[in-house]
């Protein structure tokens, strides 16, 4: 069952757009496509960053950055839009992740909701700070896992994290979008072990996933492939009637991806040197809709 997964490798139609402009992006861990801002992209460093959301566009434009009021940032690995959570007011969001976990030895981890900001428009617009985030304090019901993936439904902001597979099966999570309080720790419901199976070697871990606006289509991401699942009860992932869509060596160290407006996606690299910035994607894979 494991390995139907990898059957039918195909390869997309993909442009690379951009480079990141902006020199404080060297780590592009996750992306989320804004809609409230079309054109607009968010993203994120890795550990060893602030709290900052970076605004980006598909060509890469450094349009400034936002301070996280009251966040911390121990290894941010993820960011999703979706419906705020009710902790979090109304309106849309944006999720993010600090769910990084190299040891696999973090018993608690974070997810922020922040109201999606107004994005900065310029390199020195620097200095803005976002309202406080609601605070969901989350551990696995199995032990601690590396995830650095997430998305959110955009029914009833449901949010489901996604293993990378550091040290066995693929595991997919989730937690409903009631009870966020950061003075208390909730336990992730285990929905499946999904058909994905890792292996470094092949630059097969899950680094990011996205779910397209409309909730219907998700997508996984590795750094050699994505892959297609369409959702059903209880969020479990089944496998879309699409091939795998080959991406290894598209990138120098692939780790995000989201949905565009018009069905494709996006992805974006880490920074290979200082004289190698991250790259920005867009990819059509075949049988896209």
């Amino acid at each position: 069952m494991l390995f139907l997964v990898l059957a039918a490798l195909q390869s997309p139609v993909a442009e690379r757009t951009g480079v990141f402009q902006s020199p404080r992006v060297l780590e592009s861990s996750g992306v989320a496509a804004s809609w409230a801002h079309p054109g607009v992209l968010w993203t994120h460093n890795d550990s060893g960053d602030g709290p900052y959301l970076y605004a980006t566009d598909i060509r890469g434009r450094d349009l400034g950055a936002l301070l996280v009021r009251d966040a911390e940032a121990h290894d941010w690995e993820a960011i999703a839009l979706g419906p705020c959570p009710r902790a979090a007011g109304t309106g849309d969001c944006v999720f993010i992740g600090d769910t990084g976990d190299n040891s696999e030895d973090r018993f608690g981890v974070t997810v922020y909701a922040v109201r999606e900001p107004d994005p900065p428009t310029a390199p020195a617009d620097t200095q803005r700070v976002t309202c406080a985030p609601a605070v969901l304090r989350l551990r696995y019901p199995d032990g601690p896992h590396d995830v650095e993936a997430i998305y959110v439904s955009p029914q009833d902001s449901t949010l489901y994290l996604v293993s990378k597979g550091r040290s066995g099966p693929v595991h997919l999570y989730r937690v409903g979008g009631e009870g966020w309080a950061a003075d208390t720790v909730l336990t992730a419901t285990l929905v499946q072990v999904l058909p994905v199976e890792p292996d470094p070697s092949a630059g097969r871990w899950i680094t990011d996933a996205a779910m397209r606006g409309d909730g219907g289509l998700v997508a996984l991401r590795t750094q050699a492939e994505i892959y297609f699942f369409t959702p059903g009860a209880g969020g479990r992932l089944h496998r879309a009637g699409r091939p795998t869509c080959r991406i290894r060596g598209l990138e120098y160290q692939g780790e995000a991806i989201d949905f565009l407006r018009d069905g494709t996606l996006v992805l974006t690299s880490e920074a290979d040197g200082p004289k190698r910035p991250g790259q920005i994607h867009v990819v059509r894979c075949p049988d896209d809709d």
